[in-house]
């Protein structure tokens, strides 16, 4: 099976060619959680809109810890791919899908036995209590899908290849479409039905996605002895996959305690949180498909000993990551009420988030610029870095601002909505000043 080489040809070509089906490949992911909003919101009430927005939240959790650690393996399978050391390419893959089998059923365990303290925590509103949990259990009983998927997907990146994800997550998509309209509407399964929808889309990728790398030539042969985990990839995996499952958890617990304090404000605030979060993830495609594959291409030109090429790829990603935001940040600007109408045709749901979108939407702009950053760094294995960045942003940045605004502010949701580009803000800076100040006192970058 063929694979893109990421260390030659024009830079600016490579990068595109590379990240438009990261993107595409992005965008059919976000229409999971998007659809099943949509569903619910046009056959289902409040309580149950709300249910799938804190259910989202809290399964976000989940997918946080599983990209962090699969990025690990991108990082690791495109070093060892810009190398040409395709046998340790063919043990990584083993050792990846082992360790995330692993991983699946104890998250699994850990979610079910939780949830319910978990959801205290975050003040859920009573209305939605019970639907929230059937929406997070059905999706937890099918984790092993979804961690099987996200691993299979950051192989192939570190391998060069960010079609076929597409291809696989474009199947997922569409059957997740019809089983959504098919349970909600006429089986009326309300949002057990979506995450069940969603639970068997992934499986159904993930099972065609292992079908067709097996008659493909893939590196890597799918037989019952390949999948012996290698320590010395374990010990790689978890230094550069642990820090960016860390970084990912605390920003998630951060956004966490938003949702806490606008669960307390009731279903509206809370349905206006729940509509922001799917515009965040749209919104912010560009920059995390850029980002996703900054991190590919850079691993990639390490290995090879070309960092500046890296260099060069990242100014060329931000750019195009900075254009794309932008048209998001303009609708919001000049026409909230249709986005959050997208959703919700609730007046009150509408009113309460229109001074919400005005002033959160900036942060599809600032934060653009630290997902790249965060991506090339990630890319050098500068992930101890990223990790303090980010956890430093959300545990004594975005936390206590929440506090201190929700009880000053608790009833202005358009000063809420102020705190997420402040804090990217301050994060865009000190990132930027590390790139720049790294870039002149680092070494190129080797073959060993």
């Amino acid at each position: 099976m063929t694979h893109m080489c990421l260390t030659q040809g024009n830079v600016a070509k490579t990068l595109v060619r590379f990240a438009v089906p990261f993107l595409l490949a992005n965008v059919l992911q976000s229409l999971y959680g998007a659809v099943d909003l949509f569903v619910v919101g046009a056959f289902c009430g409040a309580e149950s809109v709300a249910a799938v927005s804190t259910g989202t939240q809290v399964t976000q959790i989940v997918t946080s810890l599983v990209t962090g650690l699969t990025l690990g393996s991108t990082v690791i399978i495109g070093q060892y791919m810009g190398r040409q050391e395709y046998e340790k390419v063919s043990h990584a893959i083993g050792t990846t899908l082992t360790v995330f089998a692993g991983v699946a059923l104890a998250i699994t365990a850990g979610m079910l036995i939780f949830l319910r303290p978990l959801l205290r925590l975050l003040q859920t509103p009573q209305a939605s209590f019970e639907l929230t949990v059937q929406y997070v259990t059905v999706c937890m009983l099918g984790n092993i899908f979804i961690c099987g998927y996200n691993a299979i997907s950051a192989i192939l990146r570190g391998y060069g290849d960010s079609r076929r994800p597409m291809w696989f997550v474009g199947i997922a998509c569409l059957i997740n479409i019809v089983l959504d309209v098919l349970f909600v509407r006429f089986l009326s399964l309300d949002v057990a039905g979506t995450a069940l929808a969603t639970v068997l889309s992934q499986g159904i990728s993930l099972g065609a996605a292992v079908f067709y790398l097996k008659r493909h030539d893939f590196l890597f042969d799918f037989r019952l002895r390949s999948f012996v985990p290698n320590r010395q990839i374990v010990q790689k995996l978890a230094v550069v996959g642990i820090p960016i499952s860390f970084q990912e958890l605390m920003v998630r617990i951060s956004f966490l305690y938003l949702a806490a304090v606008m669960n307390r404000c009731g279903v509206y605030a809370a349905s206006v949180v729940g509509i922001s979060s799917k515009y965040d993830v749209f919104a912010m495609l560009s920059a995390t498909s850029i980002a996703s594959a900054l991190a590919a291409i850079t691993a990639q030109n390490v290995g090879a000993g070309k960092l500046q090429r890296a260099r060069h790829s990242l100014w060329y990603g931000l750019g195009f990551a900075l254009l794309v935001s932008s048209v998001f940040w303009l609708w919001a600007q000049l026409s909230p009420q249709s986005m959050i109408g997208v959703f919700s045709n609730d007046e009150q749901v509408i009113a309460a988030g229109v001074p919400f979108f005005r002033t959160c939407s900036y942060d599809y702009i600032l934060v653009s610029v630290v997902f790249c950053l965060n991506g090339y760094l990630n890319g050098r294995q500068k992930t101890l870095w990223t990790m303090i960045s980010c956890s430093a942003g959300a545990l004594f940045l975005r936390i206590p601002l929440v506090s201190l605004f929700a009880a000053n502010f608790s009833n202005d949701l358009g000063r809420l909505g102020m705190i997420a580009p402040t804090v990217s803000g301050i994060m865009a800076c000190y990132t930027l000043l590390y790139v720049l100040w790294e870039g002149r006192h680092c070494a190129p970058a080797s073959r060993a």
